[in-house]
């Protein structure tokens, strides 16, 4: 990629797309410049990196094609808001703030900019993230997929419509949080069994990491690869007798609809 990129703001999230660009090898250190309120953190980015230090925002706006605005969503129009007339006409704006919307970053940088909204979820940092990919009607297909295969650096992402944003919080931004319950809940299991709590944790997590790979590798239905663990009169099927009776998968749905509807609410106040 011989294209300029910029980031405003570098936190977690922006750290795991710059380190997926940088260590792909298809984005050299010298092409991207990286802004942040804290000179300190700039500097550790560019002694780790090698990446360019900018001065402010605004230098990174007039220098880059594809700029990445990755400060915390509360902040997020504010900021893109001092930088929009320093932004070439070009250039392609990719957000990573949730709840906020094409049409509020429109409002701010100008209804004729190129904008693209993402939605990763924090497993990018270790390289295993999901992210959605929303383009408005001016970024061509093949802006739309250079950003795709940017985010696939440390993960998958998918293009999809801004209607489906709230699903895609539901089953996927907040979804790490019920999975890290889960884990916890199969190790405490576990350690009431008297396995040692850091056993427990690798046993859980791995199992989870596993059958998620299966869904993912063998394109079987969960549910046929739950029945092929499942043997007559055996220990799984007691175990999912429980969970059907306690209204686990009623729970999950529950919860994800209530998340759903929140982010709903969030992305019109």
């Amino acid at each position: 990629m011989d294209k300029k990129i910029g980031f405003i703001g570098c936190g977690n999230m922006g750290k795991a797309i710059l380190g997926g660009l940088i260590a792909s090898g298809e984005v050299k250190p010298g092409s991207v410049w990286v802004y942040t309120p804290s000179a300190s953190s700039v500097a550790a980015l560019h002694d780790e990196y090698g990446i360019n230090a900018a001065q402010s925002a605004q230098e990174v706006a007039q220098i880059a094609d594809i700029v990445f605005s990755a400060v915390k969503p509360n902040i997020t129009l504010k900021v893109l808001s001092d930088v929009a007339s320093s932004l070439n006409k070009e250039t392609l704006l990719v957000s990573i703030a949730a709840g906020v919307t094409l049409d509020q970053l429109a409002t701010v940088l100008g209804h004729d900019r190129k904008i693209i909204r993402t939605m990763p979820n924090t497993p990018a940092l270790v390289n295993a993230g999901m992210t959605s990919i929303t383009p408005n009607a001016l970024v061509t297909p093949e802006e739309t997929a250079e950003i795709v295969n940017i985010f696939r650096y440390f993960g998958e992402a998918e293009v999809i419509a801004e209607q489906m944003i709230h699903p895609v919080v539901g089953v996927s931004g907040s979804a790490p949080a019920y999975v890290f319950m889960f884990i916890e809940a199969m190790a405490d299991a576990a350690v009431l069994g008297g396995m040692p709590r850091a056993q427990a944790y690798k046993f859980a997590a791995q199992a989870v990491m596993g059958s998620a790979k299966m869904v993912l590798e063998t394109g079987k239905h969960p549910g046929e690869l739950k029945d092929m663990v499942c043997s007559p009169g055996g220990t799984t099927i007691e175990a999912v007798k429980v969970l059907e009776e306690r209204g686990f998968r009623a729970a999950v749905i529950e919860a994800m609809e209530k998340c759903m509807a929140k982010s709903e609410q969030l992305s019109k106040s």
